[in-house]
């Protein structure tokens, strides 16, 4: 088995968040997904450990927010 590559494409990276090209290109550029640009036509890659830091990031992010932002119970039993 063949390891997995050191380096993702943004399309790589997008099948792996299941968003699109454009969304993790706006991720690159706002500096919230660490990336480089290679070779003389500028393609932007994304290394893996830098993809998995990002989606530790967001799973933090999000606990904080749900933390900070608790359903009330009359929300909840009416969703169900």
């Amino acid at each position: 088995m063949a390891p997995a590559p050191r380096f993702l494409t943004l399309a790589d990276v997008a099948e792996v968040l299941n968003t699109s090209s454009a969304q993790v290109y706006a991720l690159v550029r706002r500096g919230d997904l660490p990336a480089i640009k290679i070779g003389g036509r500028g393609q932007w890659r994304v290394e893996s450990e830098q993809l998995e830091g990002y989606i530790q990031r967001m799973y933090a992010e999000t606990k904080a927010f749900v933390d900070a932002h608790p359903l009330a119970e009359e929300d909840a039993s009416s969703d169900a």
